[in-house]
């Protein structure tokens, strides 16, 4: 699967190829389905609570006699059926958590991945590096990209202080995570994929296990001998 490399400018640099195990996999959507409701279900606080009738005050004493009043028999005002009384099989604190596997969590990756790569939602740009931390600066990068006004979700190598604050403000357009970070949700919420170019083989890295070695540079003493 290929892909063009663009600019800040928004300028075509070069055409590259992404790995085909990534980008261009089989999509498991049952997968994606599981996934997706538990990264939900992992962001809930489970805190919704209500009072069944013993937790609710008063209510200790039987409202009126049990009979000769000609009314419905009631032994306290607290009764579910009451107004201001308990209430029956309401929620209580819990945890919602849903533990997923390290094997799920990277398959459903590459198929989110390689869902956007089918549909050639993929951009790859060349440097993500802003030269102040500026809203406007960031905000004129995305507009030259060809993203078609739609939401982004925009992977880099790492952060750095400009691109921090500068994306802060756009995340309703353009979402910023690290490729060490992003997972199946972020990817199936926005329609479109940028990728930093030095993001590329870290993802790689994530998901495949391979691991480039980069040589170590030589000293001017190893040089010398």
């Amino acid at each position: 699967m290929k892909a063009i490399v663009y600019s800040k400018n928004g300028h075509k640099k070069k055409e590259i190829v992404l790995n085909p195990e990534i980008y261009a996999a089989r999509v498991n959507k049952r997968l994606l389905e599981l996934v997706r409701n538990a990264y939900a279900a992992n962001l809930r606080h489970g805190t919704a609570s209500t009072k069944t009738r013993k937790e609710v005050r008063g209510g200790g004493k039987k409202p009126w006699k049990q009979k000769g009043t000609g009314r419905a028999r009631h032994g306290s005002i607290r009764s579910p059926i009451w107004k201001g009384g308990g209430t029956v099989f309401g929620p209580h604190p819990r945890s919602y958590y849903v533990a997923l596997p390290t094997t799920m969590r990277k398959q459903a990756l590459i198929s989110a991945l390689s869902l956007r790569g089918q549909s050639k939602s993929v951009v790859v740009l060349e440097d993500v590096k802003l030269d102040q931390p500026k809203t406007r600066e960031w905000s004129q990068v995305v507009k030259r990209l060809p993203l078609d006004g739609k939401r982004s979700l925009c992977v880099v190598k790492a952060f750095d202080e400009n691109l921090k604050r500068a994306s802060r403000n756009l995340t309703h357009r353009v979402h910023v995570c690290e490729a060490r970070d992003v997972n199946a949700r972020d990817v199936l919420q926005r329609e479109k994929l940028i990728i930093e170019q030095d993001a590329l083989p870290v993802l790689e890295a994530r998901l495949l296990g391979h691991s480039k070695k980069v040589p170590a540079e030589k000293s001017a003493q190893d040089a010398e001998s």
